[in-house]
């Protein structure tokens, strides 16, 4: 399915459940929000996106913590759960999806590998789910972008379920 395909229904199942959307990205840089602005329904159901390209933007932006960041670097299943918790914490959606990673053509100044990408997700009154790691051996750039943001949609998708399945998934 293309990740417009994605994203239309995500957004119609965003609508169907009552929920709000929103984003925090780093190596997608916003291509997540872009994509989930063009679909029908966007309007109502996307609240926006953040796009957090380095540490000290994490860390001003979504409140990514600062040690964390020097201990653990950029790039770590840690910072996307806490760059999906600061999303929500600065917006009034209901659910955040993360992206971090390094798409290339470079590894990261911490030594993290190209194609490597942590993708979570937050959503308010649910308890917290770990961080989705992904690595994209030897992949092109473009490549490894959509895969993160086809993780990223996944996790919208899975988030978004009818209210009264919602009780019984959180």
């Amino acid at each position: 399915m293309e990740i417009d395909d994605l994203a239309k229904d995500i957004m119609a199942r965003a609508k169907a459940c009552g929920l709000t959307l929103v984003t925090a990205e780093s190596c997608t840089a916003g291509r997540l929000a872009a994509v989930l602005s063009d679909a029908p329904g966007a309007a109502e159901q996307f609240h926006g996106g953040f796009v957090t390209y380095t540490k000290p933007a994490k860390a001003q932006l979504l409140g990514v913590d600062e040690m964390l960041l020097r201990e653990k670097g950029a790039v770590c299943a840690e910072v996307a759960e806490a760059m999906a918790a600061g999303a929500l914490l600065r917006s009034t959606a209901d659910v955040a999806v993360s992206v971090t990673g390094v798409a290339g053509p470079e590894p990261d100044e911490d030594g993290n590998p190209v194609g490597l990408i942590y993708c979570a997700g937050a959503k308010r009154g649910a308890a917290k789910r770990p961080a989705v790691k992904i690595l994209c051996n030897e992949l092109s750039k473009e490549r490894i972008l959509d895969i993160a943001m086809r993780h990223a949609l996944l996790i919208l998708n899975n988030a978004c379920v009818p209210s009264r399945l919602r009780a019984a998934a959180e």
